[in-house]
């Protein structure tokens, strides 16, 4: 793709324009980043990831977790390269602008949107079922929670980036710290034959007591198994507000993913080995269902269920921040309308935090289907992987002498595994739920109309994402000559 606009912007914005859009910087160093990027996923932990094991079974889901943490431990070290070239908010989007052109960053920028805005309406719902049973002022799960959720937990993004992110990462810490016990206590009553106590699916092709629904299984259970990593590669989105993005955010990167791949293998073998894979792969809190054989309550359960709600919130919080960010730099490019990115006295993209804030509160209170809105959310990350798994190829071919302070191990080869891996998550969401896949290519087909029709005339030339694209264009042009 052409990395030029093919309708630039008819006229240059006002001289004010990009100081009407700007984000606090120099706010987040590498260990809040790190934080941001567990914050991203520690929900996933607690709940969700164990239906994958209705799916595939252990032996499935396991074999999908490790292919899943493949794909992300190769995605997220292409974005660390990619984000040390290109450290603006634009995260996803900025990448794909440059490698794939204006099409391929809208595409892109429009998937990450779709994984951001329906995840935190999902974690929304979730939050009030927790706080429903541990029976928190006597609320029962319903709008009023929800709108609760969105009211103060985006106020407190309004008060300013550096706050935020602090808190993110104290409720994080909780999380993860509570995980750890959990850990502890669940292995005290560890057995091994309960791994693969869920019934064999005799008519599946090769099942087996490891594998209950058979080969098939594996590739089913790809969506849950993204769970356990969903939503770290937000990271680069910071890339704006960080200190010395081209060394933090790499850095944050790798050691986000390090620690995620060790609560993985925690959680999933210490819970389905305490109280058994069929116990719990239906269960709401798989956690805590681990920690009580006998349905009974114990301590070490309700610290569990508490801190289970910590990393809800902690989830729903960060990925507040992450889709306000790609939303501002969407609309600061002109890809969306323009005032979508104006920024506060606080520098807090005060419109980009509440036009999704009311979406994701309108979906959580008129569907209350949390699981659905979670596998269209899947739906719109597997197609984000795959476009910029192949920005990183496409820029290492196209532009082998652009200056990259961090270059990812392995380089292309390391991307292609995520691509081909992306590829097949995305396929596996129409395993797991057609309509969920249909909804989202409907929220793409009007994006793109949109797109095709009127935005792609009104770009803003002088946005940081465009700058970049005018630079290579310009550069290619002199080596040509």
């Amino acid at each position: 793709m052409d990395p030029t606009p093919p309708n630039p912007a008819p006229a240059e914005p006002a001289d004010d324009y990009l100081e009407r859009r700007t984000l606090r910087r120099g706010s987040a160093g590498w260990l809040l980043l790190t934080g941001l990027g567990v914050a991203y996923v520690v929900s996933g932990d607690y709940s969700g990831w164990n239906f994958g094991l209705a799916e595939g079974g252990f032996g499935g889901l396991g074999i999908a977790m490790a292919l899943m943490g493949v794909m992300y431990a190769c995605m997220v070290f292409s974005l660390a390269e990619l984000s040390s070239v290109l450290p603006t908010a634009g995260g996803g989007y900025g990448f794909a602008r440059r490698a794939l052109g204006p099409w391929g960053g809208f595409l892109t920028g429009t998937a990450i949107l779709i994984e951001y805005i329906l995840a935190p309406a999902a974690i929304s719902i979730f939050i009030g079922d927790y706080v429903e049973s541990l029976g928190l002022f006597g609320l029962s799960s319903g709008w009023p929670v929800h709108l609760a959720c969105f009211v103060i937990f985006i106020g407190i993004h309004l008060w300013g980036v550096g706050e935020a992110l602090r808190f993110s990462f104290v409720v994080t810490g909780i999380a993860v710290a509570a995980l750890l016990v959990f850990a502890v206590g669940a292995f005290m009553d560890f057995d091994a034959s309960k791994l693969n106590d869920i019934p064999v699916d005799a008519d599946a092709f090769g099942a087996n007591s490891w594998l209950p629904m058979g080969l098939l299984g594996i590739w089913a259970a790809f969506p849950f198994g993204m769970w356990f990593f969903l939503g770290v590669e937000g990271v680069p989105l910071a890339a704006e507000e960080t200190k010395d993005p081209a060394r933090t955010l790499p850095r944050a990167i790798r050691w986000s993913m390090a620690i995620l791949v060790v609560l993985a293998l925690l959680t999933f073998f210490a819970s389905s080995g305490a109280r058994g894979a069929n116990a719990i792969q239906d269960a709401g809190n798989p956690l805590v269902e681990a920690l009580q054989p006998d349905g009974e309550a114990t301590a070490l359960s309700r610290i569990v269920n508490y801190a289970g709600l910590a990393g809800l919130v902690a989830s729903f919080f960060s990925l507040i921040y992450a889709g306000s960010r790609q939303l501002f730099a969407l609309s600061r490019a002109g890809y969306l309308p323009r005032f979508l990115s104006l920024t506060s006295s606080r520098k807090a993209p005060y419109l980009g935090l509440l036009v999704p804030g009311a979406i994701g509160f309108g979906l959580a209170a008129a569907t209350g289907d949390g699981a659905r809105m979670l596998n269209v959310a899947v739906f719109g990350a597997t197609i984000s992987y795959a476009l910029m798994s192949l920005s990183h190829i496409v820029l290492r071919r196209r532009e082998p002498a652009l200056d990259r302070p961090y270059r990812t191990p392995g380089g292309i080869l390391t991307s292609s595994v995520a691509l081909v891996l992306a590829c097949a998550a995305l396929v596996a969401t129409f395993l797991v739920d057609v309509t969920a896949a249909l909804i989202a290519l409907g929220v793409y087909v009007v994006a793109l109309a949109y797109f095709g029709v009127y935005s792609r005339k009104h770009l803003v030339a002088r946005a940081p994402e465009e700058e970049f694209a005018a630079l290579a264009a310009a550069e290619a042009e002199l080596e040509r000559n």
